[in-house]
């Protein structure tokens, strides 16, 4: 059986990849593609280079991938800078973010407040209104997708992983897929859905950034689902209870079962805990922290970089651009390259995406 080809016009042709970039560390690793930390011999520049074995490419969403990175252009979507060809292999040239993952920010906060929230979820919102304006529905936003693009205060948020998206150009999707924890009630229910299933993903993470929990956690996985599909969910005594009504207004609106009464992101950018001052000051950092490090600390293990690893080779670099950055985390931007953990139930992916 011969190799399977990608037909892309834009496409670079190279004998040897490392005749254009210089391999500087394993980043991580999936069952069907590696990623490595590269430094492009011509511009001194550093990327991330997923690297995808032609032989391999049908068990992979490479493909569906490039198409939607490839219509895409946002300044809080992590973005493709390049595309390699090899005789073996496929080679993806990857925006390299440092700023670390959004909980883990937090976690390192003296202070957070529902503003500081508001202001991500007004990010997130601003890039998913873009993918759904250009009929691209991404159907896996969770906290681990969202990734600070620089270690300073005032970075901004990237969305990452697009392993799983869709171009909807007809509006409805039917495939099964997702992570259940963040997955809406009409994909359980396998019903056709459209892109309000992002909104709904979003009113999820919005719940998470304000209390440290999910909305919908169960150890048994009929029950979750049950609770999903029936949008049964609570804003529990104390951790709710300074937490303003127009946050858990904006909440319900997302989290809304019919997913045609469900808050659109035109409407949700418009909701006044997003674009008005009607989110609180008051810093809950510290009963957020304590229930995002009993719910999802767990879940650290499972995750495809080594910061550690990373940090420790960048601080070895000449680079005095890279030197001083005090964390780099990528996150690689395809599902098959994550590594479920199969007793969470919270990022664990659901179906097979065609």
């Amino acid at each position: 059986m011969g190799r399977k080809e990608i037909d892309c016009s834009w496409k670079k042709i190279t004998n040897d990849i490392k005749d254009i970039f210089d391999f500087k560390e394993v980043l991580g690793s999936g069952s069907f593609s590696e990623v490595y930390l590269v430094r492009e011999r011509k511009t001194g520049n550093f990327y991330a280079l997923k690297c995808v074995k032609k032989k391999q490419l049908h068990h992979s969403n490479l493909e569906n991938e490039i198409k939607v990175l490839k219509r895409i252009k946002h300044d809080n979507v992590v973005g493709l800078e390049d595309f390699y060809e090899t005789r073996t292999h496929y080679y993806l040239v990857m925006e390299l973010v440092s700023g670390g993952e959004l909980f883990d920010r937090i976690l390192d906060r003296g202070v957070y407040t529902e503003k500081d929230a508001s202001r991500v979820i007004k990010q997130v919102l601003e890039a998913v209104s873009y993918l759904h304006q250009n009929s691209i529905v991404h159907r896996d936003l969770k906290p681990e997708n969202l990734l600070y693009y620089s270690p300073d205060e005032s970075a901004k948020i990237m969305i990452s992983d697009f392993g799983l998206s869709k171009m909807a150009d007809h509006g409805v999707m039917s495939t099964a897929c997702g992570t259940p924890g963040y997955v809406a009630p009409e994909v359980l229910g396998q019903k056709p859905y459209s892109k309000a299933v992002d909104c709904w993903s979003i009113g999820v993470i919005t719940y998470i950034l304000l209390s440290g929990y999910p909305p919908f956690y169960e150890e048994n996985e009929t029950r979750l689902f049950s609770k999903i599909m029936k949008a049964e969910y609570a804003f529990h005594s104390p951790y709710w209870d300074e937490i303003s009504e127009s946050a858990k207004d904006f909440i319900r609106h997302m989290l809304e079962k019919n997913p045609n009464k469900r808050f659109t992101t035109e409407q949700a950018l418009s909701h006044p805990w997003i674009s008005g001052d009607t989110a609180h000051n008051d810093n809950i950092v510290h009963s957020v922290c304590e229930q995002m490090q009993k719910n999802f600390a767990k879940s650290k293990w499972k995750r495809v970089i080594n910061a550690t690893v990373v940090v420790s080779h960048m601080r070895r670099l000449h680079s005095s651009k890279i030197s001083s950055l005090s964390s780099i985390v990528f996150r690689m931007l395809s599902a098959s390259c994550w590594i479920p953990n199969a007793a969470s139930l919270q990022t664990t992916t659901i179906g097979n995406v065609r």
